[in-house]
């Protein structure tokens, strides 16, 4: 079974929801309150029935009077019964929200190095099941505790009535006490394999409805199945070794209490016969130990929750022990502005100073074996575009990475308006700058609350005004509910033109003092690339922009072009400069261009096929 990350070294478990119950301590308290209230009626009823056997049995006055007494305290029980039973779950759910709430800010704060090695099913699984198994393990604290109380308080009045009778009654429970401690070791290991298969399976479900039309794609239906079939198997073997640790001790745990009230039958019944004992003192004795099965019962299943809820901690805490590696200062400061809430116009200057980064998870990225970037500069003035050109593997994505802190540099310095932007939080600097992505990310949500994700509460006018700068305006109105119109997953419903039009458009309503461009027309079909270009040409005005390119169209619209070779700058200059001056730069527009080509063939392939087809 694959390790899910080696980035943490030790791992707690118990002090994890220690922590979190403190904060709910006062309402567990309360919850425990009742819980005891609980017992009171419970321990009442079997001294009740007593009495009225022993007491009101021949006078029907007093038997009426011990009846009653006996159904208020049923009815006390049950009353309070329906109270512990709500405050247990509810703060059960209130436990597993906090640290759901706590581990889902824990993985939106880690390195995205830290998200390419994850595996998402992985984080599905311990954001969800593993959480599940802590809560069901909390709902049953105040139940246990009221439980532990009606044990002592019935073995408490037991022992005052007759001690050896008692005695007789608990003879089983060290036994009950040897079973349950061997029953935790042995079922910890099978609990935690189980859990660990049903994440496995998470990896598979997520990984196969995300990539369902690669799948398709290649008729690998089958082979998906294959894989599933394999989890679940894993699931179904892991599941029947715990079943059979259950099955070994938990009927004798159970069984065991009822030796007792054999012995106390045979006993009491002897001390009867004889006058030593009331019949209601030994009818009391067998209520009690009738009573005192399920709590019993109880105790084994919640050491059974306590092992489950140990393991899920464990796994919780597996990414809760990762430390990020990319932080907030601990002072940070702010980007320049008027003094006005929204950056200043003319602002958006970059430098970057002898960058040096290597990926940390990988010997290189460059088919030499060196750094990805190695003394990398490059000075951007506000209101400047730049497009980043260069062969595959030269670090042209790392360049946009770094300037949001992705990753850190391994030597050198990024400066936005003269501020290192390790010194700036990294909310400030993400939303200083706006990225359009090569793979384009819609949610299942309005066209509207996509384009307005960085700004919820941005009004319809400038959503509207994003939509056409972006040129999207016009396809959206023609969609069913225009932008109230639900999309699907990931905004495939849509084609890839439309897709990035509505991520420009966001990227646009954020109003970033500098944009970024990450080879934004790859998923578009190069035939329609010109309408993208257009609307990348508007946002681009008066704004420090950015541009990834792999197609000569989109870098042409940019002030300077970049050519990077082996993670340095080798030439630079205007589009139109470098093609007449700079060989090396005509051989990557060259390859870029047998790209396209080879992509339009393709394309033409597919309708020839569907038309055939047809």
């Amino acid at each position: 079974m694959p390790a899910f990350d080696a980035d943490h070294t030790t791992v707690s478990t118990w002090p994890l929801l220690w922590e979190t119950l403190r904060a709910q301590r006062r309402n567990l308290l309360i919850g425990t309150m009742i819980g005891l209230a609980w017992s009171v009626g419970k321990v009442a009823s079997p001294v009740l029935i007593r009495f009225g056997i022993d007491r009101g049995i021949r006078d029907d006055e007093m038997l009426w009077l011990w009846a009653g007494l006996i159904a208020f305290a049923g009815l006390f029980a049950g009353f309070f019964t329906a109270f512990r039973r709500f405050y247990a779950f509810r703060e059960a759910r209130w436990t597993e929200t906090r640290l759901r709430e706590r581990l889902f800010g824990h993985i939106m704060s880690l390195h995205i190095g830290y998200h390419d090695r994850a595996q998402t099913g992985q984080l599905m699984s311990r954001s969800s099941s593993d959480l599940n198994q802590i809560q069901m393990f909390v709902v049953m604290i105040p139940i246990t505790l009221s439980n532990l109380a009606m044990i002592s308080a019935v073995t408490v009045i037991l022992l005052i009535t007759d001690w050896q009778l008692a005695l007789l009654a608990f003879a089983s429970l060290p036994l009950i006490q040897v079973l349950g401690s061997r029953f935790s070791r042995a079922i910890h290991p099978a609990v935690l394999a189980v859990q660990a298969e049903q994440a496995e399976l998470a990896t598979v479900v997520e990984e196969s409805v995300g990539g369902v039309r690669v799948i398709k794609g290649f008729g690998a239906e089958r082979v998906q199945a294959e894989k599933l079939r394999t989890e679940a198997d894993d699931i179904r073997r892991e599941s029947i070794k715990a079943a059979r640790i259950r099955a070994k001790y938990l009927p004798a745990m159970e069984l065991l209490p009822q030796v007792g009230l054999i012995a106390v039958l045979w006993f009491g019944g002897n001390q009867v016969i004889n006058g030593d004992l009331s019949l209601g003192a030994l009818v009391q004795f067998n209520v009690y130990v009738a009573l005192l099965v399920w709590p019993l019962r109880m105790i084994g299943m919640t050491i059974a929750f306590a092992q489950r809820a140990a393991a899920a901690l464990g796994r919780v805490n597996e990414v809760l022990d990762i430390a990020s590696q990319v932080r907030n200062p601990d002072h940070p400061v702010d980007l320049p502005t008027t003094g006005g809430a929204e950056p200043a116009a003319g602002f958006g200057d970059i430098a970057f100073r002898g960058v040096t980064f290597t990926y940390p998870t990988m010997a290189s990225e460059t088919e030499t074996g060196g750094p990805v970037l190695d003394g990398f500069d490059l000075d951007m003035g506000a209101g400047q575009s730049v497009a980043v050109v260069g062969a595959t593997g030269s670090g042209k994505s790392t360049v946009v990475r770094l300037l949001v802190r992705f990753y850190d540099v391994d030597a050198g310095s990024i400066s936005i308006d003269g501020v290192d932007i390790r010194e700036l939080s990294l909310h400030d600097l993400r939303r200083a700058v706006g990225i359009v992505f090569e793979d384009t990310l819609l949610f299942h949500d309005t066209v509207r609350a996509n384009i307005a994700f960085a700004d919820p509460a941005a009004g319809a006018e400038r959503v509207e005004q994003a939509a056409r700068l972006a040129g999207a305006h016009d396809f959206i109105m023609g969609l069913p509910d225009a932008y109230d119109t639900m999309l699907g997953e990931r905004g495939f419903s849509l084609s890839g033109g439309q897709r990035q039009r509505i991520a420009i458009a966001r990227a646009i309503l954020a109003d970033p003092r500098i944009l970024v461009l990450d080879d934004a027309t790859s998923a578009v079909d190069p035939s329609k690339e010109h309408e993208i270009r257009d609307a990348m040409a508007t946002v681009m005005a008066g704004r420090t922009t950015i541009v990834i390119a792999h197609r000569p169209g989109t870098v042409a619209l940019a002030d300077t072009v970049v050519l990077l070779d082996h993670g340095r700058v080798i030439a630079w200059g205007r589009h139109d400069e470098l093609l007449a001056t700079e060989p090396r730069y005509r051989d990557v527009l060259a390859a870029m261009e047998q790209s396209d080509d080879e992509e339009r063939r393709d394309l033409s392939d597919d309708v020839e096929a569907t038309i055939g087809g047809d």
